[in-house]
């Protein structure tokens, strides 16, 4: 008997510990969501506060009179309206309210039309303009823009004409209904917009802006990690525990995420540099051209992973300057107009320096392989295919490189990014050091700052 209580009593701690520990684990995970992103916290903050204040329909009696047990839509509006971003907020607000408008005036017109018909082709009258309703709105929220940005809207108006359809059969106060229906849904998604507005703003604009940013961000990083170790990279087993094999893989999954924000952004004011008009269209542009050279560095990364090569060739030699430099020169780009977008501004001309640079590295890397094919060994070559088909990928990276430069450019001029000012105009002027023999350079500076007109 005592040792079964004693094994109970270990029992029992074993699993007070368990459960104590996966409690401890669960309560990190939690806080590491608030500490990733603390406008999670505002933001559960901000619902509250609005739910808080749609409650006084219920608490303060001369609303509560005005409007009874219709105060309910209100606090409904806030919990499936209240979004994370600004744009989110007005578009199910605006989505809502309107779709409500809209299906309450169609449902009071049906009904008197209905009554019109008498008792017995009342319900007909009813079902078929319900029938049509439905129907022809469903099959709307196929069209892709409307499935884009009003399909919110179109699933609210079927349900509410056909709730006012319906219900009015039965109630004579359809009017009054329509009217504290409209009314309340229209305080709700009003308090929400309020909120979200005044209250540490969460614009879907800016974070679409500063997610492509951070996406040029990702492929430059990962290009110059190819360069830094591109040797090891062709001859090593353990290149899996590279790091920037796998920094771009996040690019890949963004297409969804932007595409929201850019719906969103659609919705919003006139906020910081984002105006009316601001070319949203033209982030997602920028985004399938990155995604699109993210895919290719997968496939390098997939070459270089699954690499079996231990020995460097005389040819691999050869064109190893030519492949770090092509990497190399790509990320300083992509570096430079992911930092020149993050902060609004056109990319300096060193970017097209970085381009030049890199082609021209292609141009050497295209004459050695012409040069080596000319009378190539079926062993050197079977030996070197995976080198070329590695260098052949790093060509096709620099046109996509020029084109999100491309893109970026044309998305700055549209967008009215601000021009890159440089403090003070200088001439480069070599000076001979006869002490030591080391090139010195001086920089004789001129009066006139760049961009200043006169």
């Amino acid at each position: 008997m005592e040792i079964t209580s004693i094994n109970q009593e270990k029992t029992q701690s074993n699993f007070l510990k368990t459960m104590f520990e996966n409690l401890k684990v669960k309560f990190k995970d939690t806080k590491k969501i608030g500490e990733d992103d603390p406008r999670r916290i505002l933001h559960s903050i901000k619902v509250g506060f609005a739910l808080t204040l749609v409650s006084l329909f219920y608490y303060f009696r001369p609303l509560y009179d005005g409007f009874g047990q219709a105060g309910m839509w209100a606090i409904l509006t806030v919990v499936v309206v209240f979004e994370f971003s600004v744009g989110g907020t007005i578009s199910k607000s605006l989505n809502r309210g309107g779709a409500t408008l809209l299906a309450g005036a169609l449902g009071v017109g049906a009904e008197y039309l209905a009554n019109l018909c008498g008792e017995r082709g009342e319900p007909i009258v009813l079902g078929i303009f319900v029938f049509i309703l439905a129907a022809v709105s469903t099959y709307t929220r196929f069209i892709p823009k409307v499935k884009r940005r009003y399909d919110y809207g179109v699933l609210i108006f079927i349900l509410t004409f056909s709730l006012v359809a319906v219900s009015g059969a039965r109630i004579s106060e359809i009017m009054e209904l329509a009217h504290q229906r409209l009314s309340t849904i229209l305080i709700g998604g009003a308090t929400c917009v309020l909120v979200s507005l005044c209250i540490y703003p969460v614009w879907a604009g800016l974070d679409l802006h500063d997610l492509i940013a951070s996406n040029i961000l990702q492929l430059s990083a990962s290009l110059q990690g190819f360069s830094s170790e591109f040797g090891d990279v062709v001859s090593s087993k353990d290149s899996r525990d590279k790091p920037y094999l796998q920094i771009h893989k996040s690019v890949l999954n963004s297409k969804a995420t932007e595409e929201s924000l850019a719906n969103f952004a659609w919705w919003e004011p006139s906020h910081g540099r984002f105006k009316l008009n601001h070319p949203w269209k033209l982030y997602l542009n920028v985004g399938g051209i990155v995604r699109q050279c993210a895919c290719h560095i997968e496939i390098l990364s997939g070459c270089i992973t699954n690499s079996k090569i231990q020995v460097v060739s005389e040819f691999e030699q050869k064109i190893q300057p030519s492949c770090v430099k092509m990497s190399m020169e790509c990320g300083k780009a992509l570096k430079e107009v992911s930092t020149a977008m993050k902060n609004m501004s056109i990319p300096s001309s060193s970017v097209a320096l970085h381009l030049i640079n890199s082609k021209a590295a292609a141009d050497e890397l295209k004459n050695i392989m012409e040069k080596f094919s000319s009378s190539p060994n079926e062993a050197d070559l079977q030996q070197i295919m995976p080198t070329l088909v590695v260098a052949s990928i790093l060509i096709d990276i620099i046109e996509f490189v020029e084109k999100i430069v491309v893109s970026v450019n044309e998305l700055a001029e549209k967008a009215g990014f601000k021009q890159t000012q440089l403090l003070h105009r200088g001439i480069v002027k070599p000076v001979n050091n006869d002490d030591d023999d080391q090139l010195v350079i001086e920089i004789v500076e001129m009066k006139k700052p760049i961009g200043v007109r006169t």
